[in-house]
């Protein structure tokens, strides 16, 4: 469960101090125990947006919330870098924009832009540290850079300096850009994922 950072599998903000139940107790009473049903979650999250709603697909029945355990949300949901806001790619990734309300919760956009700050002072701060031969100064900045909060927009970031667009997507910040791209710093924060 979101190993060693403790944070809400839903959000990516909140400190994971809930287990949620994936498939909510009301509708799947026999995988109240089921390991593979439990989620760390926020409180907010758990009690506040969740609930027991678990939307299904019309067609097959399927759960449309994602299960960051088996899915990864980067094939669902695409984050706007500039709004700090989301785009569902799918139904579930919709679904979770409403049900998580990602988009909707103003605590979590202003936070994403927080972090999108970051995570652009994290990059430079490794690119001068790797320059200066400080590998272990560089190496705490990775670490800390994936610990923080909505780590997701690092993830983002990185996921979309490869997309065909990136030079849109990043106009204007030709450098962060550049670092994004760079190998030798790719493989750094990327081999901690």
């Amino acid at each position: 469960m979101a190993p060693g950072h403790q944070r809400c599998m839903y959000c990516g903000d909140g400190q994971g101090t809930d287990i949620d139940h994936f498939e909510p107790k009301s509708l799947a009473p026999l995988r109240t125990f089921d390991w593979l049903n439990h989620l760390l979650a926020c409180s907010y999250c758990n009690s506040n947006q969740k609930r027991n709603r678990f939307p299904r697909a019309e067609e097959g029945g399927g759960p449309l919330l994602l299960d960051p355990t088996l899915q990864d949300p980067l094939n669902h949901l695409r984050l706007v870098l500039p709004l700090c806001t989301y785009k569902g790619l799918t139904p579930q990734g919709e679904a979770c924009i409403d049900v998580f309300g990602l988009n909707s919760r103003g605590v979590l956009v202003n936070g994403r832009r927080t972090a999108y700050g970051t995570a652009k002072q994290s990059i430079e701060l490794w690119r001068i540290a790797t320059d200066r031969g400080q590998h272990s100064k560089a190496a705490e900045v990775v670490r800390v850079a994936w610990d923080r909060p909505l780590a997701d927009v690092l993830a983002g970031m990185f996921h979309q300096s490869g997309h065909p667009a990136a030079e849109l997507l990043f106009s204007g910040e030709e450098e962060t850009l550049g670092l994004l791209r760079d190998q030798e710093l790719r493989e750094a924060f990327l081999s901690r994922t």
